[in-house]
């Protein structure tokens, strides 16, 4: 019960979140988090009953979980392909192939490992699988949360609409992706003036190297042929990328309407990074997201988290240390040698005709055993097989009891034999 009442918690948590800021990526977090506690307790508590039936679904949990990986690598094989067709061949138009190949690639190591003996390719596939792990869980999150987000209510009141700009066709046709957009941000803005407020229309982006005007040109002017009043219309002519698109808006809204509000529009696989971005700058307005072309999306939403988890570098990076550091750690201490006074190895004695068990670390003294003692790993050359013999038998044996301890036979009364120590081993 554990994992229920860990998974109430992580909600708790997520729901205070998101009524707080509702931009945060912690929320995608607390949620990917609460969703997998949740199964983890699902999973036990079928796990406890008897009932055939609860078998049945936990076996068909496991199925589907162990299957899941080969589904989105399908599909996102596929819908790299579909990219590639439709688009172009540009890299990156060929993400989701490069992703969907990638897991192809690591649950084929994972399975090939155990084939092998090999100690090391054992170690690098825990380590990958578990970088693995660990970056799936965040896109999970990224993607559940960015879905979330941009279902909920757009604001019904705001002193601005920005439509952010994405480029252009042919130096200056408005292509369909911004035409989305620009169609989305008009809606807005009609909703927003039905409901009393009196907004301003911002359209955002600069002029690329290979654009004849600026895209705020070109988008103020397909509004303006679609029936959209030019007095209403702020142009931000000068940035980039999305940050600057935000950073400059923000600038206008700050001189038109000092602590204005703003609804900010983008295409839907935009929005969450885009409210982020809003967030961290300072801006105070919520994302809304047009429609996109089904195949464009995952590609286009691998992009995005791939910003996202690069914008939080020191974090991801401390936990993939952490998860390449641990099992190697514990590697090398599993496989460390033990010195001189913690052999945990024990030698074998024979009394007659029986066994029975010391322990290999001793102090350098004399030990009256009537026993040969047959550790074959430290024996001479040629005797790493030899059997172990009575106590009254004259063969002999050399055993190492630590780094530098050697036990040999010393003569003894009545065919009884004697060990000591020394430091280095005894001739033959």
């Amino acid at each position: 019960m554990f994992a229920f009442k860990a998974a109430i918690v992580v909600l708790v948590l997520f729901v205070a979140g998101v009524l707080r800021d509702r931009r945060s990526f912690a929320n995608a977090v607390l949620l990917g988090l609460a969703l997998a506690l949740l199964a983890l307790g699902t999973a036990e508590r079928l796990a406890r009953a008897d009932d055939a039936v609860s078998r049945l679904v936990l076996l068909a949990v496991f199925a589907l979980v162990a299957i899941a990986p080969l589904l989105v690598a399908g599909y996102l094989v596929v819908n790299g392909v579909t990219m590639v067709r439709r688009e172009s061949l540009r890299p990156a138009n060929l993400l989701s192939l490069l992703v969907g190949l990638g897991i192809l690639a690591v649950i084929g190591f994972r399975l090939a490992t155990p084939l092998t003996s090999s100690g090391e390719l054992a170690l690098s596939a825990t380590i990958v699988v578990l970088l693995f792990g660990y970056v799936s869980f965040q896109c999970v999150s990224f993607v559940l949360y960015a879905f979330l987000y941009g279902r909920l209510r757009v604001p019904r009141h705001a002193d601005f609409v920005v439509v952010l700009g994405s480029g252009l066709l042919d130096g200056g046709r408005i292509p369909p992706l911004l035409a989305s957009r620009l169609d989305r941000g008009h809606a807005v803005f009609r909703a927003l003036a039905a409901h009393g407020s009196d907004p301003v229309l911002i359209v955002s982006g600069g002029k690329g190297g290979d654009e004849q005007v600026s895209e705020a040109d070109a988008m103020a002017g397909y509004l303006a042929a679609r029936g959209f009043p030019t007095d209403r219309i702020e142009r931000e002519d000068q940035s980039a990328n999305t940050e600057e698109n935000l950073a400059n808006s923000k600038a206008i809204m700050d001189r038109l309407r000092p602590g204005a509000t703003c609804v900010i529009v983008t295409s839907n696989y935009h929005v969450f990074r885009t409210a982020m971005i809003a967030r961290r700058i300072g801006v105070r307005g919520q994302v809304t997201g047009a429609r996109t072309a089904g195949y464009y999306w995952p590609s286009a939403t691998l992009r995005e988290f791939a910003a996202v988890f690069l914008s939080y570098k020191a974090v991801n990076l401390a936990v993939c240390f952490l998860l390449v550091a641990i099992p190697v750690t514990v590697t090398l201490l599993h496989h460390a040698p033990a010195g001189p006074t913690a052999v945990h190895a024990t030698v074998a004695v024979a009394v007659g005709h029986e066994h029975r068990h010391l322990p290999a670390a001793q102090p350098p003294q004399q030990h009256m055993v009537r026993a040969s003692i047959c550790w074959p790993a430290c024996r001479p050359a040629g005797e790493e097989h030899a059997e172990p013999v009575s106590a009254f038998s004259t063969h002999t044996t050399f055993t190492r009891l630590g780094a530098d301890a050697w036990a040999h036979p010393v003569s003894g009364a009545s065919g009884e034999r004697a060990l000591s120590s020394s430091s280095q081993p005894p001739s033959r």
